[in-house]
């Protein structure tokens, strides 16, 4: 297997509890990469695991798991987790994995998932629609869809998703949560391919020429699968192709890092919004 095989990779460092005796990788530890791995898989779905497979009525179980060794891993290496689909039968999903050190092919391996009903545990066909995504996934096609418009076409698509985000993660009075601007706002939301919303953001205009960007949310368990990037750079079109020359925000400083990577520049000193820390960013869109 060579890394281009694979669409998805879940990065990780070897820990010390991790090796054994030999300094090496303890045998065992490299099905729980995998198993790790997947979570990421799902992420890149843009399909959160457990609410999805409620929504659909089953679950998957382990039929088979097969190790391949061809050198070791060893303490503080970083390691990439390579993840794909490789067949869907009727009740069955085959993922075939690879773990890299750089470029060398340490581990390769295969998980056989048996889809079921799980309070019987008798299998069932995998479902159509998730058919369609996972192998679409690996064709290349997106995974999630964008809507652009306003707070009456998608207030409540947006409103679900700040919800969960701010009111009851971050616990932001719902008072201070919403306000006039979301009428005249353009707002954005991004949801999977079974249409559950998991992000969402708005675009502001305070002053001729500068748009300001606001209430940029994405689900806990979708963060660090792209969604944040694809919110940002939607809203940061929409600003450039109505003749804004700079967009601004007000970045948490939890997430400065995060945008500062979009492109974002900060100013000025931090300051407190709603009990949290943010500081002012803007981007030059000329």
């Amino acid at each position: 297997m060579k890394r281009e095989d694979f669409k998805m990779f879940h990065r990780l460092r070897v820990r010390w509890v991790e090796v054994d005796l030999q300094k090496i990788v303890f045998n065992g530890h490299y099905l729980m990469y995998f198993d790790t791995a997947m979570a990421d898989y799902w992420r890149a779905l843009a399909l959160p695991y457990e609410q999805t497979m409620h929504a659909l009525g089953g679950d998957l179980y382990v039929k088979k798991a097969t190790v391949e060794y061809h050198a070791s891993a060893r303490y503080d290496d970083q390691l990439e987790v390579g993840l794909k689909c490789q067949r869907i039968g009727n009740s069955s999903i085959q993922f075939v994995g690879a773990i890299f050190c750089g470029d060398q092919l340490l581990i390769t391996g295969e998980l056989l998932y048996v889809y079921a009903n799980p309070a019987t545990q008798t299998s069932l066909p995998v479902p159509q629609s998730l058919r369609d995504i996972m192998l679409g996934f690996e064709a290349g096609e997106p995974v999630t869809t964008a809507q652009i418009g306003t707070w009456n076409q998608l207030q409540e698509a947006a409103q679900t998703v700040r919800t969960e985000v701010f009111v009851q993660e971050q616990r932001i009075a719902p008072e201070d949560e919403w306000d006039a601007a979301d009428a005249s706002a353009l707002h954005v939301v991004l949801n999977n391919r079974y249409g559950v919303p998991m992000g969402t953001a708005r675009l502001l205009q305070p002053e001729p020429g500068v748009g300001q960007i606001g209430r940029m949310a994405v689900t806990r368990l979708m963060r660090g699968s792209g969604l944040g990037h694809q919110l940002l750079e939607l809203l940061v079109q929409a600003a450039r192709e109505r003749g804004d020359h700079e967009v601004r925000l007000h970045a948490q400083r939890s997430a400065e890092a995060f945008y500062k990577c979009q492109g974002f520049v900060a100013y000025g000193e931090p300051f407190d919004e709603v009990g949290i820390a943010h500081i002012a960013m803007r981007r030059n869109l000329k």
